[in-house]
C-alpha cells in the first residue's frame, strides 16, 4: 500500500509544481500579452478574427456574451447531429457503419456539445473514423474551449477595477469570439499536438486504415478494431471531455497501453483545471486568493483518494464471505481487483476514478460498478459536490467560484457586515443568482432520478435490482447532468424489447431524458454565472477595512471546504443511504 501511496504522492507533486507555470501562461494568454508561441500563433488568430469579422478591440455585454455562446454550440449541436445521421455518405468509412437512430444521436449530439461525453453507442462498432474526427473529436475542442471562456468571463468581472488591464475593453466581460479562439490556439491545440505525438509513441494507434482480422492462440477468429485514436485520445482527457474512442474507454490497451501513458493522461486531466486556480490568483491580483481556492480543492480531493484507495485494497463484504484473499502478495498488489486492470492496479484505478468524478472526464480505466461500495460512494459524492472540486476544463473554476460567494455571504452574516469579496458588495441579485446556479443540477439530478426510477417509462433501462439497480440509476444522471460522462454501467439507453415491457419507447425515454440533463444542466448555470459576472462588473471596488472578512485565510478554506460539502451532503446524503451506503453495509455484490 506505500508503493501505491507514493506513486499518488508523486503525481499531485508533479500537479503542484506545473500548477504556477501554466496558470501565469493562462493569465498572460486571456490579458492580451505575448507569449512564446505568439509570432507562430499571432498570424492565425488574425486571420481568424478577420473570416469571423470579429472586431477584437470590442467587448461584450453579458447578455451578448451568453448569446454568442448559446449560438455557437446550437450550430455545433445541429452539426454533429448532422454528421452522426449521415455516415453512410461519409469518406473514411472503411467498415461501411450505418447511422444510428435518432434518439442515441439526439442523445450523443447532447453529450458532445455540454462536455459530457455521455455514450449510449459503441464507438468502434458504430462510428466512422469521419464522425469521430469531424464531429466527436472537433466538438471535444469547442465545448472544452466554452467552459475556460466562462472562467475567464467571471474573473475579469470579479477582478475588474477601471484601468485594469484584463485583456477586455472596459466595462465588458471580454469578447466570447476571442477569449474562444485564444483557448483553442494558444491553449488546447498546441498541448494537444505534442500531448498526441507522445500518446502515439508509447504505442496509442493512430490510422485510417480497415480493422484487421486476427487469429488468437486457441485457434479463434476474430476482428480486431483501429482507428485515429491517439488524436482523439489527447482532447477527450486535456478537454475533461472523457468519451473514448473503444467502449472500453481507456482501460483499452490502444488508448492506453502502459504505465507511462496512463500517467500522461490523468495529468492532462487535472493540468488546466488546477492550473486555473493559479491563473485566477493572478488575475484579481493576488496569488493567495487562487492559492485559497486550490487549497479547499486539494483537501477534498486528497481525502477521496484516500478513501477510495483504502476500500478498494481491503476489498468488498462478499469477497470475504466467500473466503477469497485480497491481502497483496508477490506479483499482484491484492484488494478487489474484479473490473480493474492488473497492469495499473488499485493504487492507479483508485487516483483515476477520482481525478475523473471530480472533474467532468468520465474517462475510466477501470469499471465503475465493480468498486466496493464504499469505494463506489466516493464518486457518487464527487458528483454531489457539482463540479466544485477542480471539476471541467473552466466549470470547476467558475462552480467554487459561485461557492466562495455563497461562504463569503455566510461569513459576512456571522461578522455581522455586509457581504463583501475582494471588495466588491455581494448583495441581494448575487446571492439569488449564486442560490440558483448552485441548486440547479442537483435539482436536475434528483427529477430525472426520480422519473427513471419511479415511472414505468424508465423502467426498461434499470437492469439491476436492489441498491445496486438504484445506484447505477441514479449515478446514469448525476454523470450526464454534471456532465461527466462516466456510468456505473448496468443503465442503458438500449435494450432488447421483450414482450409485455415498453421496448423501444423506454429506450427512448432514457435517451431524451438525459440529453435534456445534459443541455439544461450545461446551460443554464452558464447563463447564471454570466449575469453573476454582469452584475459584479457594475460594481465599484472599496479597499478593505478592519472589519473585511479575508478570503485567503487557513479558515476561509475551512469555511469554503464546508459550505460545499454541507451543500452536497444536504441535497443526496438521504439518496446515497438507499444505493452506495447499502450496498457497502451488505455481502451483495448485485
Amino acid at each position: 500500500m506505500a508503493q501505491g501511496l507514493l506513486q499518488i504522492a508523486i503525481f499531485c507533486a508533479v500537479l503542484v509544481a506545473v500548477r504556477p507555470l501554466l496558470g501565469g501562461y493562462m493569465a498572460k494568454v486571456f490579458t492580451g500579452q505575448r507569449v512564446l508561441i505568439s509570432p507562430v500563433v499571432a498570424p492565425l488568430e488574425r486571420l481568424t478574427y478577420r473570416v469571423l469579422r470579429v472586431d477584437p478591440a470590442r467587448g461584450q455585454s453579458w447578455k451578448l456574451y451568453a448569446g454568442s455562446l448559446l449560438a455557437l454550440s446550437a450550430a455545433f449541436w445541429l452539426a454533429l447531429y448532422l454528421i452522426l445521421r449521415t455516415q453512410t455518405l461519409h469518406p473514411w468509412n472503411p467498415e461501411g457503419f450505418h447511422s444510428g437512430t435518432w434518439d442515441v444521436t439526439f442523445n450523443t449530439a447532447s453529450s458532445f456539445v455540454t462536455n459530457t461525453n455521455w455514450q449510449y453507442y459503441v464507438g468502434e462498432t458504430t462510428m466512422s473514423y469521419f464522425s469521430q474526427m469531424a464531429g466527436l473529436a472537433v466538438q471535444n475542442f469547442i465545448s472544452a474551449g466554452v467552459g475556460i471562456v466562462v472562467a475567464v468571463a467571471l474573473i475579469r468581472a470579479i477582478a475588474h477595477r477601471r484601468g485594469a488591464q484584463l485583456g477586455a475593453p472596459e466595462g465588458t466581460i471580454g469578447n466570447f469570439w476571442v477569449d474562444l479562439t485564444r483557448a483553442l490556439l494558444y491553449l488546447l491545440l498546441p498541448i494537444a499536438i505534442v500531448g498526441a505525438l507522445v500518446l502515439v509513441s508509447q504505442g496509442v494507434i493512430q490510422t485510417l486504415g480497415s480493422y484487421v482480422n486476427v487469429k488468437g492462440i486457441a485457434g479463434g477468429s476474430g476482428q480486431l478494431a483501429l482507428g485515429p485514436v491517439a488524436s482523439q485520445e489527447v482532447i477527450k482527457e486535456l478537454g475533461t471531455n472523457g468519451g473514448g474512442f473503444f467502449n472500453v474507454n481507456s482501460a483499452m490497451p490502444f488508448e492506453n497501453p502502459n504505465g507511462i501513458s496512463n500517467f500522461l493522461e490523468l495529468f492532462l486531466i487535472l493540468v488546466i483545471p488546477v492550473s486555473l486556480t493559479a491563473t485566477y490568483g493572478r488575475m484579481v491580483g493576488s496569488r493567495r486568493q487562487g492559492d485559497a481556492i486550490f487549497a479547499a480543492m486539494a483537501i477534498v480531493f486528497v481525502a477521496g483518494v484516500i478513501v477510495c484507495y483504502v476500500a478498494e485494497q481491503h476489498g468488498t463484504p462478499a469477497q470475504h464471505a466467500a473466503g477469497l484473499h485480497t491481502a497483496a502478495f508477490d506479483g499482484s498488489t491484492g484488494g478487489n481487483l474484479e473490473g480493474k486492470e492488473q497492469r495499473f492496479g488499485i493504487a492507479n484505478s483508485s487516483l483515476w476514478t477520482v481525478v475523473t468524478t471530480v472533474t467532468s472526464c468520465g474517462a475510466v480505466n477501470a469499471a465503475l460498478e465493480s468498486l466496493t461500495g464504499f469505494g463506489g460512494l466516493v464518486p457518487f459524492a464527487n458528483l454531489s459536490m457539482s463540479e466544485t472540486i477542480f471539476g471541467g476544463v473552466g466549470t470547476g473554476l467558475y462552480s467554487m467560484l459561485l461557492f466562495v460567494l455563497l461562504a463569503v455571504f455566510i461569513g459576512g452574516l456571522m461578522v455581522g457586515r455586509t457581504p463583501e469579496y475582494l471588495g466588491k458588495k455581494i448583495e441581494a441579485r448575487e446571492i439569488k443568482l449564486v442560490a440558483l446556479g448552485t441548486l440547479f443540477t442537483p435539482l436536475v439530478v434528483l427529477v430525472t432520478s426520480a422519473l427513471a426510477v419511479a415511472t414505468k417509462y424508465g423502467a426498461p433501462s434499470i437492469v439491476a435490482s436492489g441498491p445496486q439497480g438504484f445506484s447505477e440509476t441514479l449515478y446514469a444522471y448525476a454523470s450526464q447532468a454534471n456532465n461527466n460522462g462516466s456510468a456505473f454501467a448496468g443503465y442503458t439507453g438500449y435494450v432488447q424489447p421483450k414482450p409485455g415491457n415498453l421496448g423501444a419507447f423506454g429506450i427512448t425515454f432514457a435517451d431524451l431524458l438525459g440529453g435534456l440533463a445534459m443541455l439544461t444542466a450545461r446551460f443554464a448555470p452558464i447563463l447564471i454565472v454570466l449575469a453573476i459576472a454582469g452584475s459584479l462588473l457594475s460594481k465599484r471596488a472599496a479597499p478593505a477595512g478592519l472589519g473585511t472578512l479575508r478570503t485567503d485565510t487557513p479558515t476561509f478554506v475551512g469555511l469554503l471546504v464546508s459550505v460545499v460539502v454541507i451543500v452536497g451532503a444536504l441535497t443526496f446524503f438521504p439518496a446515497l443511504l438507499l444505493g452506495p451506503v447499502v450496498q457497502g453495509l451488505t455481502d451483495r455484490l448485485f
